[in-house]
């Protein structure tokens, strides 16, 4: 899936990422990466966060450049190329990204060289977001991400060093993810009691402020009542991901399927969109709608099929007619009704959720990791 599709970069070979569609300037990277001993990696917008990030240099057209700066953050090492002297619109698009330089094809084809032959040096966190949505209404996309959040904190899949696992309700018309987990009644803020100043959140203070559950899982959820359902902001979500991301933790996302700001700018930060489908026709086409609209944001997804399937569909053929890989396909989860009406959540090892959440995880322990790229 595209999580992997760039992986690891061998000794002395740091990845570049090239988003450009002109024949001439696709076959000038590849002369200028094989004459370096560079990793290419050849890539179309839109780009998924972890490829952006975690590529040592990444080349663009004016064309991605644009639609990078719209949905990205601002990254060092980006070098906009163009067919012969840049034009107007070729400088503007290098500002809006924020390139390091803009190159001339071929007349600078030495100075590409120089950037492709540089060993850049950058810190990134190496945090992780995943963002679960329904693709159907009921398909339990708020019991999936909860089930992942307790499973990391079980396994602790946060790290060692920081052992943080941030569960983030952004649907404030769902049940709330407290009341999901059984800590409603817990003391600690909530959406409609935070506060973002000048677009950041200290990921210290959030700790400290946020009910938690088990041993290391922090929950930002949505108030009850009406007036007390307030959801994130676009600003506040972003900050409140970049916080738990930046601290190295993960950081999951209860996202609804329908359209909005907020569900956007976590679509544009997720590491991972994991899409949640019930085993049936009519939930297999939802779908279809849901996963169309992610592509457009991010193209890091994957489907988790839920049973009961009472027509016989399987998981494989079903995430095959999405187009999607499948990351797991759930048995029904016994007495959940139950269990969610009686004090949360509270999932054994063997339970088809926490299956299904450890398949998530184990996409994320597998995708290229940042940090820190020494010379």
């Amino acid at each position: 899936m595209d999580i992997d599709r760039i992986g690891p970069a061998g000794p002395g070979r740091p990845r570049v990422l090239g988003l450009v569609t002109a024949r001439a300037l696709v076959q000038c990277l590849r002369s200028v990466a094989a004459v370096t001993d560079q990793t290419f990696v050849e890539a179309v917008a839109p780009v998924g966060r972890i490829d952006w990030e975690s590529a040592d240099l990444v080349v663009v057209d004016a064309e991605a450049a644009l639609a990078c700066a719209a949905r990205l953050p601002r990254r060092e090492r980006v070098v906009l190329v163009s067919e012969g002297s840049p034009t107007l619109a070729d400088w503007q698009a290098a500002t809006a990204v924020g390139a390091d330089r803009v190159v001339a094809i071929p007349d600078d084809e030495a100075a590409l060289v120089a950037a492709f032959a540089e060993r850049g040096t950058r810190t990134v966190a190496d945090g992780a977001v995943v963002v679960v949505v329904g693709g159907s209404g009921g398909a339990g996309a708020s019991s999936l991400a909860a089930a992942v959040a307790l499973e990391s904190d079980r396994s602790g899949a946060g790290g060692a060093a920081n052992p943080w696992t941030l569960l983030v309700d952004a649907d404030p018309f769902g049940g709330g993810l407290d009341l999901l987990l059984g800590i409603e009644g817990d003391p600690g803020l909530r959406w409609s009691g935070l506060a973002v100043e000048d677009g950041r959140v200290s990921a210290d203070a959030l700790r400290a402020a946020l009910p938690s559950c088990g041993t290391a899982v922090s929950v930002l959820a949505c108030g009850r009542g009406r007036t007390g359902a307030d959801g994130p902001t676009p600003a506040a979500a972003t900050a409140v991901v970049e916080a738990g991301r930046g601290a190295g933790g993960l950081v999951v996302c209860d996202v609804p399927r329908h359209p909005s700001e907020v569900g956007d700018c976590l679509l544009d930060a997720a590491d991972l969109v994991v899409v949640v489908v019930p085993a049936t026709v009519r939930g297999g086409l939802a779908a279809e709608r849901v996963l169309a609209r992610i592509s457009e944001r991010n193209p890091n997804q994957g489907v988790v099929i839920r049973g009961p399937a009472p027509g016989g569909l399987r998981g494989v053929d079903l995430a095959d007619r999405l187009g999607v890989p499948l990351l797991a396909a759930l048995r029904p989860e016994p007495r959940l009704d139950a269990m969610l009406e009686r004090g949360g959540i509270d999932l054994g090892r063997r339970s088809p959720l926490a299956a299904g959440a450890r398949a998530v995880l184990d996409v994320l322990a597998a995708r290229p990791r940042r940090g820190r790229r020494a010379a």
